[in-house]
């Protein structure tokens, strides 16, 4: 795959993570030190314009994902609500606020209110 075709890829797993569509923006967020943008939560995206996102990289806002939040590899990304910041675990074989917990696998009994975590589907 080219970079243009893993774009689309990462906006469509963005798009069905969680966000109502009326709660959707094209927009730009910090993640691992680079400003992003594409489409997705108004929570995520949360600098309208590619140059307002490089302000916030240099300085005038504090990248909280800095401080490497995110664990077993998973992606940070700043985020508009509380604490700031969201991790992607996707791909990492973790799940969690901080990508802490390991994937059961696929044999593994889930308990009667457990579902599968979305982060350890592999399709």
């Amino acid at each position: 795959m080219d970079f243009s075709q893993w774009q689309v890829v990462i906006l469509v797993m963005e798009m069905c993570q969680g966000c109502e569509q009326d709660q959707t923006r094209q927009g730009c967020r910090i993640q691992s030190g680079v400003c992003l943008c594409g489409i997705g939560c108004y929570s995520e995206y949360r600098y309208t314009t590619k140059e307002e996102c490089r302000k916030a990289l240099r300085g005038s806002r504090r990248d909280v994902c800095q401080r490497n939040p995110c664990h077993n590899g998973g992606a940070c990304s700043q985020t508009s609500f509380e604490p700031g910041y969201r991790c992607r675990c996707e791909g990492t074989g973790y799940y969690g606020n901080r990508c802490q917990h390991a994937c059961p696998s696929s044999n593994t009994a889930l308990q009667d209110n457990e579902t599968f975590p979305y982060e350890c589907v592999v399709i």
